[in-house]
This record gives structure tokens, C-alpha cells and sequence, in this order.
């Protein structure tokens, strides 16, 4: 492999010569080989707009030359290019390269994502000097440290960038696959809503339902997860700590940069953002992120609800509930033919299962003694990758229900009304005329004879026909009011 001699503060370091990170990025790759797995792309395209924000405050401050400001900002679109949709290369004559070659330090680095901060100004000052026609780590006309970085440190970018990452992904495609979602389960209510079928506690009959009124009640657990995802984003969103450097003071920079930072983010990137109001607690701590990982969770646990209730009403088709069918989108089993299972509803509940994963190493990554140590936390890489996962595998995994399960899904009317007619629970309605005693005993004597609450009262005698066939309505059962 062809290298080039990179320098900072410790030394020469021999670099990939056809890499746009520099010496202090090279070493972060080779003290932490770790995962094999680097910072996510979201990151990095966050930390893109955040030192082009800070570039030009401090442009605007009258801190740093314009020029230098716009070949900051120039090299950040660049970053931003390269890495959206499939990503490619940085720069031309590097097509064996691809963006996210040039980021590579590991998830497991250090724990304040200092590498990471370094790995994005050392790339910015190459790009800014092959556009000047300067040769790679001439540090001219863009500085990593001088100008890259002027009034900031990385403890306050880095989690900055997580948090402005975490709040786009959340807004960007998590809202949406949920509205999604929650709109499809309210086309399912409206269409299910004179379906009367059994209901069920701890799996066991129990008084009439519509499937349409068990489906609302799915949708309306996603009209809150939306509302815990906003939630989420509006926690990262608010509590930026940029503008505190080093510990949360603001040495190095000017007392109007942390807000300013986060005006331009805000427009560039149409989300609200603030500055934190006590950069102490922002920089020293990540309960924000904590806080929005546990709305996560809550939607995460919501989908496992959703998922298992498909997956029992499906169940069967001759052992099981059989009340809906479930799409059947591939082969159940490699022995059994014709075996169809809920693979869909399986894969949303793994989901779940990881996402919880996630929160416990989130809420890890903050405990004091772990994470959260005096003035900074030094868990933030694994957190961000953390975080951003849930925020990705929940999104496809709304947009996978949608698709993949709900259309397509269709109820069976026989099985339903089989279930329905056979049930003793209806018996619930007759206690408020014979009383609970007699009613319960009617249920008792109708499941040891293979009959019917129906048969059984009529032959006590003890309601008039038409007065029974009023009380033993399915669906007045369903409309008590």
C-alpha cells in the first residue's frame, strides 16, 4: 500500500496515501480495531453541517476569515454529497474509495469521540486543500485544529452531532414510517368496525369485541409513539452543547457561539435547535439522550403488542385462533410442506428485542461511573451508534409492517362467528337480570354439556326469548352505552 508522512502533535505517522484523514485519524485506526464497525454516516454528515455552522459564525464574529470559512463550508457540502444515498467518492480519481473510507475510527474509540471530531476536521482541511491546489496535509488554506476546529472542542461537538443526528433521523424517517403505520391501522379499524368477535383476557373468552375497536387501539398505541418520537427528537434537539469546549465554560470562544451554531442548524437543517442552557450539565452528562432512548424503547415495546396480538389472531390454521389471515409472503419450514408462519410479526418483535438492547446500553453509557464521569461523558460513540440503530430498525420496521403484513391482511368471518357463537362469556350480560351466581352457573353447566348460554337459559326458563335474544347480542355488547 503507497502511504504519504502525515504529522501532528505526537509525531510522523505514515497514512494510506489516497486517505483524506490525517495522522491523529490513523492512529485512532490502529489503537481501536475493534468492531471493524466506524462512527454511523449519520454522524459524520451531522458534524458536516455543524462545522460549516461554525465556520460561518465564526466568520460572522469576525474570528475567522470568510475565505476560509467558504472553503470550510465548501468541503463540508462535499462530505455531505459523497455520503448521501449510496455514498461514492470524495474526490475524483478515487473511485476505488468510497465516502465513508475516509471516517473510518471505530465505534469503540475514545470515549469522548475526540478521533472522530479530529478524523472530520483532518478531512476537511484536505478537501479545502486539493480545491486550492494544495496537496493533501499541506493544512492550507484550512487548518484541522485552527480552523476546523476554532472555538470548539470535542467535547462539545461530538455530542452535539450525535444529538443533531439522533433528531433528523428521528424526524426524517421515523415520524413518517409511524404515521404510516398509524394511518394503515386506522384504515384496518374503519373497515373491521362491525366485525363482532370474541374478546379475550389472559387469553382466555371474555365478552364481545369489534376487531375494529381491538385494531383502533393499535392505531391509537402508534398515534402516542409518534407523539414519543417527537418527543425524542425535541429532547436531542433542545439541549445542544455546543458552545461549552473544553468543560463546559466556553474557553476559546465567543460568548454568542453556541446560539448562533444553533441558529444556522436550525435553518439549514429546518429543526428547531438550542443551545443548552447550562453547558455543565449538556457536556457532563447524557440524560437528553437517555430521555429519548426511552421514548424509543416505549415505541419498541409498543410494536411487540401489535406484532404478537397478528400473530395469535393468526394463529392455526386448524389448531389456532385463525381469526385473520396473515399475507403469507414465503415458506414456513424446510420439512413441513405448506407451512406458512408470521414471519413478519416475528421480525418486528427482534426488532423490539434489540432496540430494548440498545436503551440498556444507552442508559449505561450515561450512569455516572461509567459514562458520565466529572465534567464530560465518555461513553458517546457507542451511545450515537446505539441510538441511531433503534432509530433505523424501528423506521423500516413500521414501513415492513405496513407493506408486508397489514395489506394483504384479511379477517376470516367463519372462524370469527364460530368463536363468537360458542363463547359462555356472553353470559356477562345476563348477571345484571339473574344475577352473577346463576349467570356463572349457567356458563358452568353449558361448558359440561357442549351447549350454549342461550340453550341453557332458555331451558331454566328464567328469560323471556326476545328479552334473551336482546341481552345476547353480539353487538349491542360491543355499544353497551
Amino acid at each position: 500500500m503507497t502511504t504519504r508522512t502525515e504529522r501532528d502533535s505526537m509525531g510522523e505517522m505514515e497514512v494510506p496515501a489516497d486517505i483524506l484523514h490525517g495522522a491523529s485519524t490513523q492512529r485512532a485506526v490502529l489503537n481501536f480495531p475493534i468492531s471493524g464497525r466506524p462512527v454511523p454516516a449519520a454522524v459524520i454528515q451531522a458534524f458536516a453541517h455543524l462545522k460549516e455552522a461554525c465556520a460561518g459564525v465564526n466568520a460572522e464574529l469576525g474570528r475567522l476569515d470568510p475565505s476560509v470559512a467558504q472553503a470550510i463550508a465548501q468541503a463540508a457540502q462535499t462530505i455531505r454529497d459523497g455520503l448521501d444515498g449510496e455514498g461514492g467518492a470524495l474526490v475524483s480519481g478515487s473511485e476505488g474509495r468510497q465516502a465513508m473510507d475516509h471516517f473510518p475510527v471505530d465505534v469503540f474509540q475514545t470515549g469522548s469521540g475526540t478521533s472522530t471530531n479530529m478524523n472530520v476536521n483532518e478531512v476537511l482541511s484536505n478537501l479545502a486543500c486539493l480545491d486550492a491546489g494544495q496537496p493533501i496535509g499541506a493544512k492550507n488554506p484550512v487548518h484541522p485544529n485552527d480552523h476546523a476546529n476554532m472555538g470548539q472542542s470535542s467535547n462539545d461537538t461530538f455530542p452535539t452531532a450525535m444529538q443533531v443526528a439522533g433528531a433528523e433521523a428521528i424526524i426524517r424517517s421515523l415520524v413518517p414510517a409511524l404515521t404510516r403505520l398509524r394511518d394503515a391501522l386506522r384504515e384496518k379499524a374503519e373497515a373491521f368496525s362491525e366485525i363482532v368477535k370474541l374478546g379475550r383476557t389472559h387469553l382466555m373468552d371474555a365478552t364481545p369485541v369489534t376487531l375494529g375497536q381491538e385494531f383502533s387501539g393499535y392505531a391509537d398505541q402508534i398515534d402516542k409513539a409518534i407523539g414519543r418520537a417527537e418527543s425524542a427528537a425535541s429532547a436531542l434537539a433542545s439541549n445542544l452543547p455546543i458552545g461549552g469546549t473544553a468543560v463546559g465554560t466556553g474557553i476559546n470562544t465567543h460568548p454568542e457561539f453556541g446560539a448562533k451554531v444553533a441558529q444556522r442548524l436550525t435553518v439549514a437543517l429546518g429543526i428547531s435547535f438550542a443551545e443548552a442552557d447550562n453547558h455543565f450539565e449538556a457536556q457532563a452528562t447524557r440524560d437528553c439522550v437517555v430521555e429519548a432512548s426511552g421514548f424509543l424503547r416505549t415505541v419498541a415495546v409498543s410494536f411487540t403488542k401489535i406484532a404478537n396480538d397478528l400473530r395469535w389472531m393468526g394463529s392455526g390454521p386448524r389448531g389456532g385462533l385463525f381469526e385473520i389471515s396473515l399475507p403469507a409472503v414465503q415458506p414456513g419450514s424446510s420439512i413441513m410442506p405448506g407451512k406458512v408462519n408470521p414471519v413478519i410479526c416475528e421480525s418486528a418483535m427482534m426488532v423490539a428485542c434489540r432496540v430494548q438492547g440498545n436503551d440498556l446500553a444507552v442508559a449505561l453509557g450515561g450512569t455516572g461511573g461509567v459514562g458520565s464521569l466529572l465534567e464530560l461523558n465518555v461513553a458517546m460513540p457507542m451511545m450515537a451508534d446505539a441510538l441511531l440503530d433503534s432509530v433505523g430498525l424501528l423506521s423500516a420496521t413500521a414501513e415492513m409492517l405496513v407493506d408486508r403484513c397489514l395489506n394483504g391482511l384479511e379477517p376470516n368471518l367463519s372462524e370469527i362467528e364460530r368463536h363468537l357463537e360458542r363463547s359462555l362469556m356472553t353470559c356477562t350480560a345476563l348477571a345484571p337480570v339473574i344475577g352473577y351466581d346463576e349467570a356463572a352457573d349457567i356458563a358452568k353447566v353449558a361448558f359440561k354439556n357442549g351447549s350454549t348460554v342461550r340453550e341453557e337459559t332458555l331451558r331454566r326458563g328464567l328469560v323471556d326469548p326476545e328479552e334473551l335474544d336482546r341481552l345476547l347480542d353480539p353487538g349491542s355488547m360491543t355499544r353497551p352505552a
